[in-house]
């Protein structure tokens, strides 16, 4: 019997055949004669059918005779007809595994662990999934897997049927329950599927305790590749992180791994602030952050390291999980205050000497795009650095939040906002606070003595308008206060100016900025040209 590509009509013709069985004959139209092609069907062969529970010969096998590449009478089987997930996991190899990843995945490096799944209750599911080494890029990964129905190919978009986070594995999926030609949201609400993803979960989960139990060296030697994947998962998927604190794990700057519990054990007794808050310090680059790191080691505290691409996104999950804690990077602050176990130190200068010291700095420091400073003063003591760049905890994880978030959109577009800490405790500092004095001392106290009557005077307007309320203010009453507050701003300005045109010539203050942002990363171009000749400058 054969289809008339025209009429759609059977058509019977009489046919006599030496065996049993059918030909079928497909017509193919011009505009799709692409499909003749050997290699566009081999093609198609080798991504439906390499599987298939049935021999699938696609012409014949070669063999070269007489310099020449020529058939042989051998049907050329291009399928495997019991692929490895269908065979017992008690009779393979390790190699076995590893054979078969490099059969799906050709140019890829040897998996990280695998997990062989088979299940005919209450549902049939079988297959192998693989942890793959991921080069910390998650959306270049994904869609790895492979759906099967019967050993029959159907899609690699397995978004639905396995959890988000296990998108990023790589391998083998083949079950008859799953509803395959239906819309994604059916599937992700259809309670087969439900019931597949959740044993999917789990299956993962147990396999990863296993491993870490049985063998923990290995574990921890991969678990910079792995992280990646248990971070995903308890970011993703609820309930994912009852399972994986057990096996999930911390790395510590010295390269040493601890479980949840082991880690907290370690520092309980020393990194618990005025609060009792348990403090989790950390940092995203080992060199970068080394002298921040040194400072906080040097006080006796540990420091994690969290360099992976979800590690900072995964510590706000962490810090509702764990009671009564905080993560806090080793340069959001000055290390007194990075777990404050009492009150701050206090500042040894006066209100006008700590004004004067920061209008120094202040003045002189650079214009960075889409970058702001705040300068400050601390008594940190002698031996401390005379200057530190932290940068606050909450705005800076917001902004790196909102990489991943598109939600939080409004943080990534704000400035980076960075803190300049004086140390008023340091040979150096005094130095530069003694000298901006006495050069300035003279210019500035006709300045400093309009400015103290102009603040009395604001702020007797001040204390007289509070004592009505708005409505009752008159325009007059809001034109001298507004005069007021514009005079009190001039001899404000005056004084800085002053401050600044000596700081402009104040090498050893260029010097310390400079330092500072030298150790950030901050300083580049014309910027680091001029710091580095100021330094010969300095030993000359």
């Amino acid at each position: 019997m054969r289809l008339s590509p025209r009429a759609g009509r059977k058509v019977r013709d009489d046919a006599e055949r030496e065996q049993h069985g059918s030909d079928i004959i497909l017509y193919v139209d011009d505009d799709c004669k692409e499909f003749l092609d050997k290699f566009k069907l081999e093609g198609l062969l080798n991504k439906y059918c390499k599987f298939m529970a049935v021999p699938v010969a696609f012409g014949k096998k070669t063999e070269w005779k007489d310099g020449k590449q020529v058939d042989t009478d051998e049907d050329n089987i291009i399928n495997s007809v019991e692929p490895l997930w269908t065979k017992t996991p008690s009779t393979l190899k390790d190699e076995d595994y590893k054979s078969f990843y490099r059969t799906l995945y050709p140019m890829s490096d040897e998996p990280l662990f695998w997990i062989h799944l088979n299940v005919d209750y209450p549902f049939n599911l079988t297959g192998i999934l693989y942890f793959p080494k991921i080069k910390n890029n998650i959306e270049l990964q994904k869609n790895k897997i492979q759906l099967y129905c019967n050993q029959v190919f159907v899609t690699d978009q397995v978004e639905g049927i396995v959890p988000e986070f296990l998108t990023l594995l790589h391998g083998v999926i083949d079950s008859p329950d799953i509803p395959l030609n239906v819309s994604r949201s059916y599937l992700q609400s259809d309670r087969e599927v439900k019931k597949i993803s959740t044993y999917i979960t789990k299956k993962v989960a147990d396999r990863l305790k296993a491993i870490f139990n049985e063998n923990r060296k290995e574990y921890e030697e991969k678990w910079d590749d792995l992280k990646l994947f248990i971070n995903y998962g308890i970011l993703s998927e609820d309930g994912f992180y009852d399972r994986a604190k057990e096996f999930a794990l911390f790395k510590d700057t010295e390269g040493k791994y601890f479980t949840f519990d082991e880690y907290k054990t370690l520092i309980e007794a020393n990194q618990k602030d005025k609060d009792d808050q348990l403090v989790y310090l950390y940092a995203t680059d080992k060199e970068e952050q080394y002298s921040y790191i040194k400072g906080a080691q040097d006080k006796g505290y540990s420091v994690l390291l969290l360099d992976g691409q979800l590690d900072v996104p995964t510590i706000q999950t962490l810090e509702q999980k764990f009671e009564k804690s905080r993560f806090t990077r080793v340069d959001s602050d000055i290390i007194d205050r990075l777990i404050v176990k009492s009150d701050a130190p206090k500042n040894n200068l006066s209100e006008d000497q700590s004004d004067n010291l920061s209008a120094v700095f202040r003045t002189q420091l650079p214009k960075i795009e889409h970058t702001e400073f705040m300068v400050q003063v601390d008594a940190l003591g002698a031996e401390a650095r005379p200057v530190v760049i932290t940068q606050n905890e909450y705005m800076r994880r917001m902004k790196e939040m909102s990489r991943f978030q598109p939600g939080m959109s409004f943080y990534g577009q704000m400035p980076d906002s960075f803190n300049l800490v004086l140390n008023s405790d340091h040979p150096l500092v005094k130095k530069v606070l003694d000298e901006s004095s006495a050069a300035t001392e003279e210019a500035l106290k006709p300045i400093v003595a309009e400015l103290k009557g102009q603040e009395a005077r604001l702020a007797a307007i001040r204390a007289q308008q509070d004592k009505k309320k708005y409505d009752e203010l008159t325009q007059e009453d809001k034109d001298q206060k507004a005069e007021a507050e514009k005079a009190v701003q001039e001899q404000k300005d005056k004084k800085q100016a002053v401050i600044a045109e000596y700081a402009k010539g104040n090498s050893v203050v260029h010097q310390l900025i400079d330092l500072a942002l030298l150790q950030n990363g901050m300083l580049k171009g014309e910027a680091l040209d001029a710091f580095l000749k100021r330094s010969v400058d300095l030993i000359k």
